[in-house]
């Protein structure tokens, strides 16, 4: 079984359509549980490709920012 890409950065990116931390869209998310391995692999190659192109929205904590209070 194909682990959760989820890294509990549930923030989604309204923009892109994605999770800013997961890359899934609300769909594949939800669907996961129910989704083949198949599909789930289809899904995991995607990620890193629409976390690497989606749309960075001013205020919102990228890749490897903290969550912390900006000044």
């Amino acid at each position: 079984m194909i682990q959760s890409p989820c890294i509990k950065v549930c923030v989604m990116n309204p923009a892109a359509g994605i999770c800013s931390g997961c890359g899934r869209t609300l769909d594949e998310i939800a669907r996961w549980g129910m989704m083949s391995d198949a599909e789930r692999a289809r899904v995991m190659q995607e990620l890193p490709q629409r976390l690497k192109n989606k749309i960075v929205i001013p205020g919102e904590p990228r890749s490897g920012e903290g969550r912390g209070p900006r000044y």
